[in-house]
């Protein structure tokens, strides 16, 4: 499987939204700032991943982006699809029949059944879990 940036910068931002659920939408600016995504990138991505229904956007000065449904209803693989497609999580799409075609064909079953029970519920409690446990360095 090959990720491209707009595939990295799609879960970096979905990501972001699932850390702020169930609070006010997230601009553009701070996801775009905080995440180092260009911005005009950003708003292509986002507009493709609304018209999936991925996420919602909300108008005006107190607008911007919101997952459309739970993180723990939206995984990895669901993002990913909408991205790159179903034949970008494809490791061994070749016409012929070859000896690592079974391997291959296994190989993409397993990374398609991780990144699809993969969700950003999970991501986000791993990793507030993990900055949890980090010792902050206190020098005096």
């Amino acid at each position: 499987m090959q990720l491209t940036a707009k595939g990295v910068y799609a879960l970096e931002a979905v990501y972001e939204l699932a850390e702020h659920y169930g609070g006010e939408p997230v601009r553009i600016a701070d996801i775009a700032r905080k995440r180092k995504i260009p911005q005009k990138f950003l708003e292509l991505i986002l507009a493709r991943l609304k018209e999936a229904g991925l996420v919602e956007s909300r108008r005006g000065a107190e607008g911007g982006y919101m997952l459309a449904r739970s993180p723990g209803q939206l995984s990895v693989g669901d993002v990913l699809r909408v991205i790159e497609g179903a034949s970008g999580l494809r490791l061994g799409a070749r016409a012929e029949e070859g000896p690592f075609t079974d391997l291959w064909r296994r190989v993409d079953e397993a990374v398609t059944g991780l990144l699809d029970a993969t969700t950003f519920e999970d991501l986000v409690a791993a990793w507030r879990e993990k900055q949890s446990l980090a010792a902050p360095y206190w020098e005096i």
